[in-house]
């Protein structure tokens, strides 16, 4: 899809994708909350049908969630991202795609895992990505959302070396969970936590949402 909004995100993408599989593929080895919210997702979702890991980048969360029992498959924007999540994850597919435009059937998911799939994502354009999330849930499906929290803009240049021009956007959990509840979800739970050592991730603090469709 050659949507504007995400032409710039999508190259950027391609340009870093190797280098960021070699960075954070193992990420959530260093994130035990991370990992106890991703095992809760599982357990509500292995038995009810398939699961996206929407913005999957390598594969990292959908390897974990396969592991544990989930009919999951990956979808980012970036074409470079796709084959370097394939290549590190054989037994999983993954496919490109748009979250502003989810060339997914309706009501074909059981749950969506969005792990800083927003971060690129100016705040007007979240409406539409949440209407599209909620599209293609079933009635109880489960979404997982994870994001960096604040109200600024960080403009990066530069990432393990490479030049790239990207935005990345903080949100206020408050201002997020009335988006999903425009778009139709009921907000469960929000946890925030601060950020893990330096060695393990960009020190901001982060928010995880579990959002659900609920039932007609």
């Amino acid at each position: 899809m050659n949507d504007y909004r995400s032409q710039s995100v999508r190259e950027n993408y391609n340009q870093i994708a190797d280098e960021y599989a070699k960075n954070l593929f193992h990420e959530l080895d260093g994130k035990p909350l991370d990992r106890e919210l991703l095992d809760r997702f599982a357990a509500e979702t292995q038995s009810r049908g398939r699961v996206c890991d929407i913005g999957c980048g390598p594969g990292q969360v959908a390897r974990y969630l396969k592991a544990r029992g989930c009919d999951v498959f990956g979808l980012d924007l970036s074409p470079a991202m796709v084959q370097q999540a394939q290549q590190l994850n054989p037994e999983i597919h993954f496919r490109e795609g748009n979250m502003l435009e989810l060339a997914l059937d309706d009501i074909s998911l059981a749950g969506i895992a969005a792990f800083y799939a927003i971060v690129n994502l100016r705040a007007e354009w979240l409406a539409q990505v949440f209407r599209e999330m909620a599209r293609v849930l079933m009635p109880n499906g489960l979404l997982l959302l994870a994001f960096h929290t604040g109200d600024r803009v960080v403009q990066v240049n530069e990432m393990w070396g490479r030049a790239i021009a990207m935005k990345f956007f903080f949100f206020d959990p408050e201002s997020i969970r009335r988006k999903l509840e425009a778009a139709g979800f009921v907000v469960e739970h929000v946890i925030e936590r601060g950020p893990y050592a330096p060695e393990v991730e960009h020190q901001s603090h982060r928010a995880y949402i579990f959002a659900r469709k609920p039932c007609a």
